[in-house]
């Protein structure tokens, strides 16, 4: 695996509760030869400097230092083409869940192509929500015992890791899959989740929708596109189409 392969990869930790976790997965990063972690709303503030996290680190203390912090999941997640949410949970709603093993084969052609793909990883107790996905392309999960499917927050992001290194270290012929395939500009989910906040105010002001009684409107129209992978180009349209529901108010 190549350096500059690593660095499309962006590891996204959200409400991590334990300092230690976040030490042990900086750990496993380095092992595994990525770097670039994002740590958003942790529980405790300025987690990455926290002597538990510098301790599980055991020598990634630089990991931990080149960490961004912030409370803002969309700027973590802006520029990627592919974002995967990490989560064992069925939901009636959200974007297409496949399992891990289907799932690496999108990562070695986004990066093959590259664009920047995230991996998000929830907080340790309840794991990715509603609102987490909703930025996701694809809900993944990791295949376990069904009986008691828990991995360990640093352990689930080992076995990512390990798996993404091994796929990205093999011959797998992706320099003639992004030689002979057309690039495509896919819309990051943040702008996604932009385009339908402005649907939802179009469909109010043509009152196709009632904010009174919304029902499950818009969690159908998230999965619909989510299922679809909107380009740049068709984000653009179809805020064009919300901007004249707009003007019919």
């Amino acid at each position: 695996m190549k350096a500059s392969q690593a660095q499309l990869l962006r590891w996204v930790l959200i409400e991590t509760s334990h300092p230690g976790n976040v030490g042990s997965a900086a750990r496993a990063l380095k092992t595994m030869g990525f770097s670039d972690l994002h740590l958003i709303s942790p529980k405790i503030a300025g987690v990455a400097q926290t002597s538990e996290a510098i301790a599980l680190a055991s020598g990634a203390v630089d990991i931990l230092e080149s960490s961004q912090e912030t409370s803002s999941l969309e700027s973590a997640v802006q520029g990627c083409t592919l974002v995967l949410g990490l989560t064992s949970r069925d939901r009636e709603f959200g974007p297409p869940a496949l399992n891990w093993q289907a799932a690496r084969p999108l990562v070695q052609a986004a990066i093959a192509a590259n664009q920047q793909v995230a991996l998000l990883f929830g907080p340790e107790r309840t794991g990715l929500d509603n609102h987490h996905l909703s930025l996701c392309t694809h809900r993944v999960w990791l295949d376990a015992n069904p009986l008691y499917p828990s991995l360990n927050l640093a352990q689930a992001i080992m076995v990512c890791a390990f798996t993404l290194r091994e796929s990205l270290g093999e011959d797998l012929g992706l320099g003639a899959l992004g030689h002979n395939t057309e690039m495509v500009d896919y819309a990051d989910p943040a702008a996604v989740a932009a385009m339908l906040e402005h649907w939802r105010e179009g469909l109010e002001a043509i009152g196709y929708l009632d904010p009174a009684n919304p029902k499950k409107l818009m969690p159908r129209l998230q999965a619909l596109f989510a299922r679809t992978r909107l380009h740049k180009e068709e984000i653009d349209l179809l805020r064009g189409i919300a901007k004249q529901m707009l003007l019919k108010k």
